[in-house]
């Protein structure tokens, strides 16, 4: 590991002396590849700088504890060296997870994707609940999200909703979020007061850039049609709407949400690449035998990943055991407790195997 993170030490330095290189600077596209390549393994240098300088430290206590005759002095020595060897741990931990294989889809925008499921009305109003949640979620880390397309029930529940969402590290704590979202219930639609259990299923697929994915013209079908409104809303009488077709795959997208035919092609092009990237990866993950996946992150979207269960106020993750009792905030987007705790299990998954 050391070898590693001093090799890593040694480009650091070198990357920087390049960024400061007026050669460099006035070439941009050189310049921000160094940059970026320099803010990856930033964290890295500076936990290992810390690490050093801790041993050091502790080499040079010792020494004086070795040395030094006054007991009062020893005491203090004494207590110094175990503060350094807590600080040694705990940064060799940080370290080894630093050094973990990234996900090369964490720093990337994310398309969601909710659809209600078992449980009629009250699964679409469950969906509702979750698109609410996430929207929440994004307002709290000043994401952007915005709503590509939505199929409601006209009495508050929606059967799909698919949302852009755009910030820093979007994809890095909603990644765990794909797979069945289980509510348990009093339907405010039935008398006798029983306990219900619907469900909604999540996607959370990554933005993908071209590169990653290329798509024949000639395999796409795209339909215009007059986009729809609520009543009272202006309703846009142009043919604005767009429903696109991946006729290899059967995969079909729509789009209505702007007035410009053009900005709807543009955005469910980017969801159906969204959605092939996806459809992609689960192949790939599906050929990786049981015992190499991770088990948080398979994103298996049959996989029942969580229950709400409004009569206890509770919320279960079913992956990592975990129950938080706060249903209210959480489903204000709170949810950050359950996400911190997810990407821990992960992360200790993967030291695991890689380990």
């Amino acid at each position: 590991m050391f070898n590693k993170l001093d090799f890593i030490t040694d480009k650091y330095k070198e990357l920087s002396r390049k960024v400061a290189d007026p050669a460099v600077i006035s070439d941009q596209s050189t310049w921000q590849k160094h940059m970026k390549e320099m803010s990856e393994i930033e964290d890295i240098v500076k936990v290992y700088e810390i690490y050093k300088k801790t041993r050091n430290e502790l080499s040079d206590t010792k020494e004086l504890l070795a040395m030094d005759d006054d007991e009062e002095m020893k005491e203090l020595a004494k207590e110094e060296v175990k503060e350094l060897e807590d600080v040694i741990v705990k940064t060799e931990e940080e370290l080894k997870i630093l050094l973990l294989p990234k996900d090369p889809n964490d720093d990337k925008n994310v398309i969601l994707e909710i659809r209600a499921g078992t449980g009629g009305e009250e699964a679409a109003l469950f969906g509702n609940d979750l698109l609410r949640l996430y929207l929440r979620y994004a307002e709290r880390h000043r994401w952007k999200a915005e709503i590509i397309e939505i199929n409601d029930t006209g009495i508050g529940g929606i059967k799909e909703a698919v949302v852009m969402i755009r910030g820093k590290g979007a994809y890095s704590r909603l990644k765990f979020e794909s797979g069945v979202h289980r509510v348990q219930r009093v339907p405010e639609t039935e008398s006798s007061g029983r306990v219900h259990t619907s469900a909604a299923t999540v996607a959370v697929l990554p933005e993908v850039d071209d590169v990653e994915i290329e798509i024949n013209s000639n395999d796409i079908k795209v339909d215009v049609y007059r986009s729809s409104g609520n009543g009272g809303q202006c309703v846009n009488t142009t043919d604005s709407a767009v429903r696109m077709t991946h006729l290899p795959t059967g995969i079909v997208v729509t789009c209505q949400d702007e007035k410009s035919q053009i900005q709807n092609r543009e955005k469910a092009l980017r969801v159906l690449k969204a959605r092939l990237y996806d459809q992609k990866v689960q192949e790939q993950n599906a050929k990786i035998s049981a015992d190499r996946k991770s088990q948080v992150g398979s994103g298996d979207r049959s996989e029942r990943i969580r229950t709400y269960n409004f009569p206890q106020g509770r919320i279960t993750d079913h992956r990592i055991g975990m129950t938080v009792y706060k249903l209210e905030s959480f489903l204000d987007g709170d949810i950050d407790d359950v996400v911190d705790a997810l990407i821990t299990a992960d992360q200790a998954a993967k030291m695991k195997e890689f380990g």
